[in-house]
């Protein structure tokens, strides 16, 4: 029944969002078409392009849009199993990683995306026409957003780890070198093969680990006395 409510949830939101499809489309590709040369634009390189593009950013937006209620879907799944404190704790944290995903994909928007497009456009070899195609383009911005919503999670599993003991927050500390190392090959793996996006997700990625370290020694400390 979950399951049904979420995908009911996410089909109500599709159908007023289908309706500004390509208004959303419009502002999404804002970023580049900015600084884009004169005289270039997006292109369409198959038949059905110009309908299955806003199509699926209709659909991808639902899901986005509706995260708040799919993650409560989830919680009202779990929340039998939990102790009253672990319920606590839990809520919070759940309402924390919202924001925080949000705040990833925004950071990517108005960050992230005006400097990459810059830079691609500016390196590209002389006597290039710089058209993208739409789909492509869709695709290379969702797994962006998708990239650094889940970035922006790790002060949250950082804490989680702490919380449950698989780790201590200063064992943690001592394993930054490798969480580093970490944070690059994340970049290099889920961003374009270019310098400057990489950089954008390790230096945050890295950032939201110290934060959540602090948190999870935060944690410990309330939850010594009771121990």
């Amino acid at each position: 029944s979950r399951i049904l409510h979420s995908l009911v949830a996410v089909a109500v939101l599709f159908v007023p969002l289908y309706y500004f499809a390509n208004d959303l489309y419009k502002w999404i590709s804002e970023p580049l078409t900015r600084v884009l040369p004169e005289g270039s634009s997006m292109i369409a390189t198959q038949v059905a392009s110009p309908f299955l593009t806003p199509f699926k950013l209709a659909v991808f937006t639902a899901i986005f849009v509706g995260v708040p209620y799919l993650l409560h879907q989830i919680w009202g799944f779990v929340s039998p199993g939990l102790y009253r404190h672990e319920k606590k704790f839990a809520v919070p944290l759940l309402i924390s990683s919202i924001l925080l995903f949000y705040c990833g994909m925004l950071f990517a928007y108005f960050l992230v995306f005006p400097l990459v497009f810059a830079f691609f456009t500016q390196v590209a070899p002389e006597g290039v026409a710089i058209m993208t195609d739409i789909n492509q383009y869709l695709d290379f911005v969702l797994k962006m957003f998708l990239a650094f919503g889940i970035a922006f999670e790790i002060p949250i599993a950082t804490m989680l780890i702490a919380w449950s003991g698989l780790s201590t927050a200063e064992n943690m500390a001592h394993k930054r070198p490798y969480v580093i190392v970490g944070c690059f090959i994340m970049g290099l793996l889920l961003t374009p093969p270019d310098v400057v996006s990489q950089l954008l997700l390790a230096a945050p990625t890295w950032v939201l680990f110290e934060v959540g370290v602090f948190l999870a020694r935060f944690i410990e400390k309330r939850e010594a006395p009771s121990s």
